[in-house]
């Protein structure tokens, strides 16, 4: 048995305990089984924790009830084939390391592939207009054959036609639950979500027997917009869970954009606010996704002469080394695959970029040229 596995579980169900407190007790103790390990007052050392919660945590990790909930989800997880990702493995999601209150443990089902080069999360009201259906079509079409994750939360309206469009259109789809994977809600997009399986899956924090409780779905939300390159608005009211994960894209520093809507149509209010804002682009085709987050260049009929003898610095050859066989990364995955901080890489980045090491592309993305 996995002994990270059992401990990151356990580390999950503990009251009092969320994404960035689970983060602070690793750091301190250097591991999943390193946690259960700690005293009353080794917990009162981690910053956050006082000297309450320091003893429900030790109160917590020495109770047999615990282990038991454990030992019935490894059961779970083995008997229906659950993959599972912890922070930091190798293939928990580049894009959610570095958002702060990522989740600590994913359970996934399906053929999942998170750290595609290009990943887009499309969210939306529950009650999609043909309108909204039109523009969800046009735009999901325009993903066929160009390497796109679509990532939704496979709830009622442009969520449901989000995923149903990708696989009409053989575009992988990842559907992000609010609830553990012993269920589908609703209901009604059980043979959908069978389907995506096929071609993406099913992901969530959630172990089995949760409920998709009402506050789970801001907890799913974050997901959906930390594992995204962008986040797509099709039509939402002013208020509601799409222009929320729109707000946590933004806060995550990742690109949102929006399709408009007729004045004064509710459901054309949320996305023509994020627009007049400036908190989302305006879109009406797939294309325009394309241009703006450069995830399409033309080759130059004039070859790029390259570099002889290019003389790098340790950090600069550390960045280089980092896009091994790929060309194009994500600022998210330089930050992961080279350990250095987001503010000391970006500043290599731009003397990188000065001395026409690299490329700077729309999205946070980087291509590199030697």
């Amino acid at each position: 048995m996995n002994t990270d596995l059992k401990y990151a579980l356990a580390l999950t169900k503990l009251k009092g305990v969320g994404g960035k407190t689970a983060k602070k007790l690793l750091s301190y103790s250097g591991g999943y089984q390193e946690v259960f390990k700690l005293s009353k007052l080794d917990f009162q050392q981690i910053d956050g924790v006082g000297s309450i919660l320091a003893n429900s945590l030790f109160n917590q990790i020495n109770s047999t009830d615990l282990m038991q909930i454990v030992n019935d989800e490894l059961t779970f997880i083995d008997k229906n084939e659950i993959d599972v990702f912890l922070f930091k493995g190798k293939q928990y999601p580049d894009r959610l390391i570095h958002c702060e209150d990522g989740p600590l443990v994913l359970f996934g089902k399906g053929n999942i592939n998170f750290n595609n080069a290009r990943i887009l999360a499309v969210v939306g009201t529950r009650k999609i207009s043909p309108y909204g259906i039109e523009s969800c079509e046009q735009i999901i079409k325009g993903l066929q054959d160009k390497n796109v994750l679509v990532v939704s939360g496979l709830a009622y309206g442009v969520d449901t036609y989000a995923h149903k469009l990708s696989v009409d259109y053989d575009v992988q789809t990842i559907g992000v639950l609010a609830h553990g994977l012993d269920r589908i809600y609703p209901s009604i997009n059980r043979k959908l979500a069978q389907k995506m399986c096929d071609n993406g899956g099913l992901l969530t924090e959630f172990m089995s027997g949760t409920n998709p409780d009402r506050e789970n779905f801001p907890k799913r939300n974050r997901i959906i917009a930390g594992i995204a390159d962008a986040t797509l608005v099709i039509e939402s009211a002013k208020k509601g869970g799409s222009l929320i994960t729109a707000e946590i894209a933004n806060g995550y520093n990742r690109d949102v954009f929006a399709v408009p809507g007729r004045v004064g149509d509710e459901f054309s209010e949320g996305c023509n606010y994020l627009i007049k804002s400036n908190k989302a682009h305006l879109v009406q085709n797939a294309q325009d996704i394309f241009d703006m987050m450069g995830w399409e260049h033309e080759v130059s009929s004039k070859p790029i002469q390259q570099k002889l003898f290019v003389e790098l610095t340790e950090i600069e050859q550390t960045i280089k080394d980092a896009f091994d066989k790929e060309n194009i990364l994500h600022i998210d995955q330089l930050v992961n695959r080279t350990g250095l901080s987001n503010g000391m890489i970006a500043m290599d980045l731009l003397d990188m970029e000065f001395k026409g090491y690299i490329k700077a592309l729309p999205g946070k993305q980087y291509k590199l040229l030697i």
